[in-house]
């Protein structure tokens, strides 16, 4: 499976890309846009918002005291993005006009083709159009300065502002509406408005002995993100309501109508209940969510940066997160479950852990469950070079999520009277 994710990675550099083509994938297998319509038993949904993030349902034929599995992820990753008006020109050259969206990782940028896409939003008539837009050939660079002129460049410290603007030629002639209209084959006056970034040219690749490793852009996170959904897509159990969710914003927060800390989820579920006759209550006090997001592998040059015993390897299995700050949502429960889950289908798992004393990342899971109050455990799989442009996980990883994901959407969640759990 890793070829097909690396061929995902490639047609997905940004969100809107990524979410175009997950709801591609969900209508290749029988899913249906969710309108008005009322949701039934046994039928399969997706619903988007701001072409960004995508949710999916397929709900169980009997539904005899339902269980809901939830696995969320994010579609976005730091990143470039382009201002409203981005052509900055000089007596030198034209450049575009950028601020950092999320924490990026500065120095890999440096002296890579570049090119854009994301959205773009077009006049049509009587209709305001979104099309989705990855650019076919390279715009720009941003080129390092030579040490012969600049000796302390290496240890200098980068300002983005000055460092890192793109340029995109030495003439003063380039129109960027112009540019767009043309790739469109729209008038340039129909161009309204975009929300464009700025991504590596280069494409993904698996190598390494017995091709163990893979190299993408934005495999944080939309390696989940894919990985998810090849476990979701065509598993059920007859008593389930399984969701797919993969929200937008999350590297800046979640708090948007279309990240985690909207009400899209709730919202979801609320009508779902309605629909379905069912108490929501009781449905998410008998549901599992898995928050999924990649983890920080152990990086064998900084071996001192990890926890002694709860670094993750590459390869080793689906990484489950643990913090006792709750920047993820994992507790005894929660990981115990999911482990009993993957032991009795002999999938391979690891435990992750901040060293004492360093402040790690968070993820969705914690803001989604303040808006749903779902029992949840945070996992992912491991990589390198987490919020570079180019990043680096391993291929078996990929299939021992998707593996994982199976049996989840497959399982069915009991709670006796005493309140003990059982899944499987």
């Amino acid at each position: 499976m890793v070829k097909d994710l690396v061929k995902f990675l490639d047609k997905s550099p940004t969100a809107f890309c990524a979410v175009n083509n997950l709801r591609a994938e969900l209508e290749k297998h029988g899913y249906e846009r969710l309108g008005k319509q009322k949701i039934e038993k046994g039928k399969k949904y997706y619903t988007v918002r701001n072409d960004s993030s995508i949710l999916a349902i397929n709900v169980g034929e009997r539904l005899n005291d339902p269980s809901l599995h939830i696995c969320a992820s994010h579609s976005d990753s730091p990143v470039f993005k382009l201002k409203p008006q981005p052509i900055i020109k000089d007596k030198f050259s034209t450049k575009l006009n950028v601020e950092v969206y999320g924490g990026i990782l500065k120095r890999p940028w440096f002296d890579r083709p570049l090119k854009i896409a994301g959205r773009i939003i077009v006049d049509d008539g009587d209709r305001v159009v979104s099309k989705i837009f990855d650019d076919d050939e390279p715009l720009c660079i941003i080129p390092s300065m030579a040490p012969h002129l600049k000796r302390d460049i290496e240890e200098s410290k980068i300002e983005v502002g000055k460092d890192m603007v793109p340029i995109i030629t030495v003439n003063d002639d380039f129109d960027l509406n112009q540019y767009l209209a043309d790739k469109l084959s729209v008038k340039k006056e129909d161009v309204l408005g975009f929300d464009l970034y700025l991504v590596p040219v280069e494409k993904g690749y698996v190598w390494g002995q017995n091709d163990e490793f893979f190299t993408s852009n934005h495999i944080d996170n939309l390696e989940c993100g894919y990985t998810t959904l090849m476990g979701f897509i065509d598993n059920f159990h007859p008593d389930n309501i399984n969701i797919y969710a993969c929200f937008d914003n999350e590297e800046v927060g979640s708090r948007t109508r279309q990240g985690a800390d909207s009400d899209m989820l709730k919202a979801v579920l609320s009508r779902l209940s309605r629909d379905l006759e069912l108490d929501e209550q009781r449905l998410v006090e008998k549901g599992f969510m898995l928050s999924c997001d990649n983890a920080h592998a152990l990086h064998p040059n900084y071996a001192e940066l990890y926890d002694v015993n709860n670094a993750p390897v590459i390869n080793k299995g689906v990484v489950i997160k643990y913090n006792a700050a709750q920047s993820y949502t994992t507790d005894s429960l929660s990981g115990s479950l999911f482990k009993k889950l993957l032991n009795d289908n002999g999938i391979p798992w690891q435990n992750f852990a901040n060293k004492t004393g360093t402040k790690g990342g968070g993820t969705l899971g914690n803001i989604s469950t303040s808006h749903v109050s779902i029992m949840s455990a945070d996992i992912g799989l491991g990589q390198w070079a987490m919020h570079s442009p180019i990043e680096t996980a391993g291929s078996k990883d990929v299939d021992y999520m998707i593996d994982a994901i199976k049996v989840f959407y497959k399982s069915h969640l009991d709670i006796d009277a005493q309140g003990n759990y059982k899944i499987g």
